[in-house]
């Protein structure tokens, strides 16, 4: 099963709705919240290139924010890299 890591923050409906979306496929995720942590920022900036959450990564692939995650999904794509 690949490592699933979500860079978040508290109030970001578009994380809320990117982790319901793994919920309901039955994937375990990390969750990293970025919020009050600088560094944690910093480092998802640098992973990224992206200043806006969520972040997700399947391994070390940066999958982007939850639209494409959706789109993935909606297209059939996000299973094989779930190895769903």
């Amino acid at each position: 099963m690949p490592q699933v890591t979500i860079y978040t923050t508290m109030v970001c409906p578009y994380c809320s709705r990117a982790k319901r979306l793994l919920k309901r496929k039955g994937i375990g995720f990390d969750e990293i919240p970025v919020d009050r942590d600088p560094a944690r920022m910093q480092l998802m900036v640098e992973l990224s290139q992206r200043h806006t959450v969520p972040q997700i990564f399947i391994d070390d692939r940066l999958i982007g924010g939850y639209d494409d995650l959706a789109l993935l999904d909606e297209r059939g794509e996000l299973d094989a890299l779930l190895g769903l």
